[in-house]
């Protein structure tokens, strides 16, 4: 089941300057903030709120376009590639290796990015 952003309503956005692009969000935590990326995972410890600005500006959004395995039912794990990021839902694509003529298969998975799915 998706856990829809209104979940989290303390995360705090953060976006880069300049064209405004969502970076993921900052979560009070103590008396700092923990980095949230777009797959929703921790992605430091407690930092001030300009640390925690730097450390989403440093990690960016290139992750999304790397490749990831997503587990099968059968346990089997899968190559994949993420066709759709959002708060409401991750979707995996089976790695088509670019082929045009391939069948596209899609994976709707829940937010934040569940254990079966993992960078490769």
């Amino acid at each position: 089941m998706a856990t829809p952003l209104s979940a989290h309503p303390d995360w705090i956005e953060h976006r880069r300057p300049g064209d405004r692009e969502l970076l993921g969000w900052m979560q009070p935590e103590g008396d700092g903030f923990v980095v949230i990326d777009l797959l929703g995972r921790r992605r430091s410890g407690v930092l001030d709120w300009l640390d925690a600005e730097d450390a989403l500006e440093e990690i960016g959004i290139g992750y999304l376009a790397d490749i990831y395995e997503l587990k099968l039912e059968s346990g089997e794990w899968l190559r994949v590639r993420l066709a759709e990021v959002s708060p409401a839902r991750i979707i995996a694509k089976r790695d088509d290796f670019g082929d045009i003529n391939a069948d596209q298969v899609y994976y709707p998975l829940p937010f934040p990015m569940p254990a079966t799915l993992r960078p490769r």
